[in-house]
């Protein structure tokens, strides 16, 4: 890896499940998640002509949480190939169910940590990226297992092609200010907001999840970073 890599990467931490899953997503765990599961990025670089034959606009959300932004962009956008990454049991259950639902055929998943998803992939292989409501980890301790940081903003620049963006939600104003700092540190990205409203309003084309409803509820009003790759 280049020097300039620092010597700390996001990986893995907390639990994997909650609850126990609903037979219907024990189901479809067990049925529908082998047929659409990303190949094991352990194993080596990962093919994404075998992943989406036909398609060469490709998305990626990493932890997304329900599924609900990744199951609403799948249907909105059927001609793009849809990678989501989670670690979460329950979030992938979830996700399972939509995609079952709603028969949608352009998604993939990746049931684990997304950094070693994020090596395996190609250089320039995407058009956009979500990173939405990532933990935050709040303690000063814990700030290196951050998703936002410098390696993950190098990560970004290699795959996502000339003009594709990067996009970033979260409710926490601590986190805001550190992926703005981190942002401004990353000469590969331009922050597209000028005016306010361009991150304090959701876009059209970016859902509401359960998440940042119970957020809004609780009095806290996300941010919409968008960054373009440059």
């Amino acid at each position: 890896m280049a020097s300039d890599v620092p010597a700390y990467i996001p990986r893995l931490y907390g639990r994997r499940q909650d609850k126990p899953l609903k037979p219907r997503q024990t189901r479809l765990m067990e049925t529908l998640l082998p047929r659409i599961a990303v190949p094991d990025p352990e194993k080596g670089p990962i093919d994404l002509k075998a992943l989406f034959p036909d398609t060469e606009e490709i998305w990626l959300e990493v932890g997304f949480g329900g599924g609900e932004h990744l199951a609403w962009q799948a249907a909105h956008n059927r001609e793009a190939g849809l990678i989501g990454a989670e670690p979460f049991v329950n979030g992938v259950g979830k996700l399972l169910a939509q995609i079952d639902d709603e028969g949608l055929r352009n998604v993939r998943i990746h049931f684990g940590d997304a950094r070693p998803l994020l090596e395996a992939l190609p250089q320039g292989a995407l058009s956009r990226l979500f990173v939405l409501h990532p933990d935050p980890w709040p303690k000063k301790r814990h700030f290196k297992r951050r998703m936002i940081s410098p390696w993950f903003f190098l990560e970004a620049a290699r795959l996502l092609r000339p003009g594709g963006e990067l996009r970033v939600a979260s409710d926490i104003p601590d986190y805001i200010r550190w992926t703005l700092m981190h942002a401004q540190n990353a000469p590969s990205f331009e922050w597209t907001a000028r005016r306010a409203a361009d991150w304090k309003t959701r876009p059209a084309d970016w859902p509401q999840t359960r998440y940042e409803a119970k957020s809004l509820k609780e009095g806290r009003h996300p941010a919409y970073l968008v960054f373009r790759r440059k």
